[in-house]
């Protein structure tokens, strides 16, 4: 078999993509619902309030999935949803109810839930306390995490915390294009990204304390990988290099600053001459909580950039893909070789195995005259990525599960309803589900456990 027996094949999404029902049910609001209400900020001027609806369409949903033949669906619950204000601790029985319903529906047919605690739906209330620039918001996700692993934890053994806090921090408090959509100077948004890891930590050890199974646990940072143009001794350690120590780039992206953390106990000291007074105020206590145990290497991964071994302080070169090089609909590069070059850096890092928690692609996709999804760029995708995860199997890098990025077409944040990541075609207006073709080819490479790659 090209993969493990127990080779975990999924699919993904998160709350305020498809639940809609966005005040229903006694949820409070969450800095995304107060975000798409602000002019200009989301294309169109659209907004999660219906998106899928799955809150109301999660049989359907469920029962979709079983025929795409998925072994693993990875959702995110939200935070307001069951802890309306996020912060006292007094929890929405009915939320916590519709989670039961999912996670009852996913067992009976068959499917495993993968749960994430955050997945960027924050509280309005925790923010217009302070947000994670607020020490106290630490505490206040570990008892939403002990809530959640308490009412869940009887059936549910795989846990992710906190989903690309890159995004979450760089995009939602510096860049200011995600909720809550402002922006900091450079000092609080690292002290703020302090506080979600510090966050993370404290959630670890809520779900080891509540959880009756036990649990699997990890964080799912983006994966930015750089990797060789050419796969020479000295592009490969260029790669390596720049995937881990890339600070001339002035970007907060790269792995080492989110995931060292977690994995060594530390921030990368070679960001420390970089960021200067900005590197955030920490206590050996808050790196003891923030680099707890975890058992698997989560990472979500889209696309890579290529370099090269240069006569350069960092010894190493970006490389600019030639005209007409192939790109989603999202304008990312088509970078398949990447993955295998990810999967090999943090394995050799971090030394845990990995989990691939998100990996697709948007595309152009309607439905055609015969009724049809006819997305065989996302064939194509799928199969090219895959491929390049097999080649890491191959080569002894130990990979526990992939989760394609998504589960059905859904509310794209800032880009609104545009891009279309899905499996599953949604026609929002009527709520009409239909299987694309790559739904139908993912479920053939599960059957086969890959053999038809």
């Amino acid at each position: 078999m090209p993969f493990d027996k127990n080779f975990v094949w999924g699919a993904a999404t998160s709350s305020y993509q498809i639940e809609g029902a966005a005040v229903e049910d006694g949820k409070g609001n969450s800095i995304w619902d107060v975000f798409c209400e602000k002019p200009g900020a989301i294309k169109k001027g659209h907004t999660g309030a219906v998106a899928c609806d799955h809150y109301h369409r999660y049989p359907e949903d469920t029962r979709l999935m079983k025929e795409v033949g998925l072994k693993a669906y990875r959702f995110s619950l939200s935070w307001p949803r069951i802890v309306p204000n996020g912060f006292d601790g007094v929890v929405n029985e009915k939320g916590l109810d519709f989670y039961d319903r999912l996670i009852d529906s996913l067992l009976e047919n068959g499917i495993d839930p993968y749960i994430t605690l955050y997945h960027w739906d924050m509280p309005q209330e925790v923010f217009s306390r302070g947000g994670w620039l607020n020490p106290e918001s630490a505490r206040w996700f570990e008892e939403y995490a002990g809530i959640a692993a308490a009412r869940f934890g009887d059936r549910v053994s795989n846990w992710i915390t906190i989903n690309e806090p890159q995004v979450a921090i760089i995009l939602g408090l510096e860049d200011g294009t995600h909720a809550p959509g402002i922006q900091l100077p450079r000092a609080q948004v690292l002290q703020a990204g302090h506080h979600l890891l510090l966050a993370h930590g404290r959630a670890v050890s809520a779900i080891r304390e509540h959880a009756s199974l036990k649990p699997s646990i990890s964080m799912a940072p983006v994966g930015t990988v750089y990797y060789p143009v050419d796969e020479t001794p000295e592009n490969i350690e260029a790669a390596r290099a720049a995937t881990f120590g890339g600070w001339d780039h002035k970007k907060l992206w790269i792995p080492s600053w989110f995931s060292d953390p977690l994995f060594l106990g530390h921030y990368p000291e070679s960001a420390r001459e970089w960021l200067g007074d900005d590197f955030p105020v920490v206590t050996e206590e808050e790196m003891r909580i923030i680099s707890q145990p975890l058992d698997t290497c989560a990472i979500n991964f889209y696309h890579g950039f290529p370099v090269r071994a240069a006569d350069t302080p960092s010894g190493w070169e970006p490389i600019q893909h030639p005209d007409g090089y192939p790109h989603t609909s999202f304008d990312w590069p088509v970078t398949p070789s990447a993955l295998y070059w990810l999967v090999t850096f943090f394995h050799e890092r971090y030394q845990l195995p990995i989990l691939i928690t998100e990996n697709g692609l948007a595309n152009t996709d309607w439905v055609d005259c015969d009724g049809a999804i006819l997305d065989s760029p996302r064939i194509d995708f799928i199969r090219r990525y895959l491929g390049q995860l097999k080649r890491a199997v191959d080569s002894g890098v130990p990979v526990d599960g992939y989760f394609h990025w998504s589960l059905m077409d859904n509310f794209e944040w800032a880009e609104g309803y545009c891009p279309r990541f899905g499996l599953i075609h949604v026609d929002y207006p009527p709520q009409k589900r239909t299987l694309k073709q790559a739904a139908h080819h993912y479920g053939e490479i599960i059957a086969t456990n890959g053999e038809n790659l």
